[in-house]
This record gives C-alpha cells, sequence and structure tokens, in this order.
C-alpha cells in the first residue's frame, strides 16, 4: 500500500480534535456499498479510518472518499469539508467501471455508516 498525502494544516486545526470514528462503534455499510463494492474495499475504507487518519488529523463525522482507477488498480482519496488535508491511498485490488465514484463514512455519534452519495443528505 502506497499513501500520499497533501496537507496545508494550520496549527488552529490540529489543535482540534475531535472523537469521531471511534472502532469500538457498530459499523455498516449500506445496501447500495454492499451491492456496488466488493468487501475488500468496504473493510479497506475503515481500515485507511483506523490505521492512515485518526489520530493524525481531526476528523468530521462525514469522511469522502472518491475512487479512481490508478493503472488498473483502485486509488482512494480521502477528503473532508473544511479541511485542506487530502490523501491517496493506493490499493492492491483492480478498479471496476462499476465501483462508484464517491463514497462517505458517516458517523452519527452512535454508529458508522459508508454511503452512496445518493443515500445521504448533506446539510
Amino acid at each position: 500500500m502506497i499513501i500520499k498525502i497533501k496537507t496545508f494544516v494550520d496549527s488552529k486545526e490540529v489543535n482540534q480534535m475531535f472523537e469521531s470514528f471511534d472502532s469500538s462503534r457498530n459499523r455498516y455499510a449500506s445496501v447500495g456499498v454492499v451491492s456496488s463494492l466488493p468487501d475488500e474495499l468496504i473493510d479497506s475504507i475503515w481500515f485507511i479510518i483506523d490505521l492512515d487518519l485518526k489520530g493524525v488529523i481531526p476528523l468530521e463525522n462525514i469522511l469522502t472518499f472518491d475512487l479512481i482507477e490508478n493503472r488498473g488498480k483502485v486509488t482512494m482519496h480521502f477528503s473532508q469539508a473544511g479541511s485542506n488535508v487530502e490523501m491517496d491511498i493506493d490499493l492492491p485490488f483492480a478498479y471496476s467501471n462499476q465501483f462508484p465514484a464517491q463514497v462517505y463514512a458517516y458517523d452519527d455519534g452512535t454508529r458508522e455508516t459508508i454511503l452512496l452519495p445518493s443515500e445521504i443528505r448533506q446539510y
């Protein structure tokens, strides 16, 4: 796995730590996500959150992951609203044009869910 991080974090942003995405909470994937992504990609999103993001940067309760084709494999591009931090994670899994272009990870404070853009209401 290759991780490329592009960040423009100011000291104010670093000092704000949130408790979003606690791996001890119940975790789910929506029907739309389960029917359009293989299990290993769904699991990879949770691994990225737990191993690459949590405790490294402040996380909001909605995270965005773009699925990008990179030489036949999947690259996950992480971003979140209100932050200049972005991250590309190259995964060893084959890319398919049938994959959604984007998914969200949402933490409502009780459970965490991976959703398609059409399955989430943004305010």
